[in-house]
């Protein structure tokens, strides 16, 4: 993952750890989207937005009450997804069901071809509700373009 040799998660913490780890994912997500590595770039990020999520309910949505639901795993993506929906943080525009089986397949194969376009304007819309994006890439370690 585009985060390994740039950050040590657990030393910055359950806040700006997820939030580091999601940036430098959606940095190296649409490189890899740009080389033509579709199915590593939706993987990552996927990634992406599951760390922006740990972020969120970790910062300002823990802070403003916002709770996944009783019974739910504060670590499931879909239920950290319908909870922010559901407090209004996020719109539902993006679907996240559809993105999920985007990203099995793209576990399983490569999907040279696929127009990515829609999927990385819905996640970057997404980061952006969550005030993950914009954000400064200059202040991120720098990336080795040589990893995968």
């Amino acid at each position: 993952m585009p985060h390994f040799g740039l950050m040590n998660e657990e030393a910055l913490g359950p806040v700006e750890g997820p939030l580091r780890r999601a940036r430098l994912h959606i940095r190296g997500g649409k490189r890899r989207l740009r080389q033509g590595k579709i199915s590593a770039g939706i993987v990552t990020l996927y990634d992406a937005l599951d760390g922006a999520m740990l972020w969120y309910f970790a910062g300002p949505g823990g802070k403003a009450g916002i709770t996944v639901p009783a019974g739910k795993d504060g670590n499931d993506d879909r239920a950290m997804f319908l909870a922010l929906v559901k407090a209004g943080v996020l719109d539902g525009a993006f679907d996240f069901d559809a993105f999920d089986r985007l990203v099995e397949h793209a576990l399983n194969e490569e999907l040279p071809g696929y127009d990515y376009q829609p999927v990385l304007s819905g996640i970057e819309e997404v980061m952006a509700r969550l005030g993950v994006m914009p954000f400064d890439e200059e202040a991120l370690p720098p990336e080795d373009p040589a990893t995968f």
